[in-house]
């Protein structure tokens, strides 16, 4: 009887360490490790630069991505082009401005995932809202999420139309014979959250 209590006791101890080794977690990001790159394309040339990242998680579900959200702080954006420091200012300046993010109004953005799809061991197809100066849109892309010495990272790239977040400046979808003006609408991101470990 004695041995059969300990074998009972054994399982019940090994299915309750499996559960909770699969049951559903949300996991914050590290907001210092954590990284969002944009780039931009005109006609003749680019800028590219940083957007800090202001809150963010993702989940889990039997160790699988199941979910998550991230949000942009506007004001944080900076140009990692430009090595004038007065044309910096300006370039920057004018993207938190009317023309661009409009910041002041909208100091904030955000994806909030809707839909996770798996395509091999650990990458994932990830349809989710975008929301900029108030305006949500869906956009799917291509996750990668990958665990080193107990440090799990998600990265992506993604690119969104500024043209359906009313971005307007020098956008050939709200105006005509721009010529060398001219903006290209498509905006990259670059993404990388860094988890914090549990």
């Amino acid at each position: 009887m004695r041995k059969l209590a300990s074998i009972t006791l054994f399982v019940l101890l090994s299915f309750s360490s499996f559960a909770q080794g699969n049951s559903s977690g949300k996991t914050d990001i590290d907001l210092k490790l954590s990284k969002l790159e944009w780039t931009g394309k005109k006609l003749g040339g680019e800028h590219y630069g940083e957007i800090q990242l202001s809150a963010g998680h993702l989940t889990f579900t039997k160790n699988k991505l199941t979910g998550g959200t991230f949000v942009m702080d506007m004001a944080s954006i900076t140009c990692a082009d430009i090595t004038d420091e007065k044309s910096n200012r300006r370039l920057v300046d004018h993207l938190k401005s009317e023309d661009f993010f409009s910041v002041v109004r909208f100091p904030t953005s955000k994806f909030v995932i809707t839909k996770v799809e798996p395509k091999s061991t650990n990458e994932y197809t990830v349809t989710g809202n975008l929301t900029i100066k108030e305006k949500t849109n869906p956009i799917t892309f291509t996750v990668k999420v990958t665990t080193m010495n107990k440090q799990t990272i998600a990265e992506a790239t993604l690119v969104f139309d500024r043209s359906q977040y009313d971005v307007k400046f020098g956008s050939q979808s709200f105006f005509e014979n721009l010529g060398d003006k001219l903006v290209y609408d498509d905006v990259d991101m670059t993404v990388k959250l860094v988890l914090r470990p549990e």
